[in-house]
């Protein structure tokens, strides 16, 4: 979701707000954050102001992701609703309080919003979710990379004894006979 400086000014002459509306893929954030599983597209509308040298954009970004139940790891899907305001200045040099409210410099022409949009999506995941399907145990995975779920049973007929610990065993089975 790229603006030109030109196209920015041309639309907000006269004090005037530009409205603006876009899906945007965003899948590469499951690259980004292994807690995503999937997600699509972002639907972004917004508007932009220009006051003096900043640029405002006000957007609302919504869509769903699928992330994994903090239970029992099945996906459960994440609706996002975001209210984001991101602004932006053509000065060449930045006051320690503009930098400090996270007023951001424009870099050549064109101004860039993908990553402002994709920071937001981040940082709105939640810290866990919870599914609420009532026959979840029956969807939960049984096996991974390098992991499986073992009932106590089958766990206890693997469960053998080191030979690097089958002499200290031996050991202590003597000390219990002597007593």
């Amino acid at each position: 979701m790229k603006f030109s400086l030109a196209q920015i000014n041309k639309n907000t002459a006269h004090n005037r707000s530009f409205h603006f509306k876009e899906d945007m893929d965003v899948s590469d954030l499951k690259t980004l954050n292994d807690d995503i599983r999937d997600i699509q597209t972002a639907y972004v509308t917004g508007d932009c102001i220009v006051r003096g040298k900043q640029i405002i954009f006000t957007l609302r970004i919504q869509g769903e992701m699928i992330l994994p139940c903090a239970r029992t790891l099945v996906d459960v899907p994440y609706a996002f609703d975001i209210n984001a305001v991101e602004v932006f200045s053509t000065s060449e040099y930045l006051t320690e309080a503009e930098e400090e409210e996270e007023i951001h410099p424009v870099q050549g022409e064109v101004l860039d919003l993908a990553p402002y949009i994709k920071e937001n999506i981040l940082l709105d995941i939640p810290f866990r979710v919870i599914s609420d399907e009532v026959d979840k145990e029956n969807n939960v995975p049984q096996e991974g990379h390098g992991w499986q779920v073992v009932s106590e049973s089958e766990l206890s007929q693997q469960q053998t004894i080191d030979p690097r610990m089958k002499k200290l065993q031996s050991l202590l089975e003597k000390d219990k006979k002597e007593k």
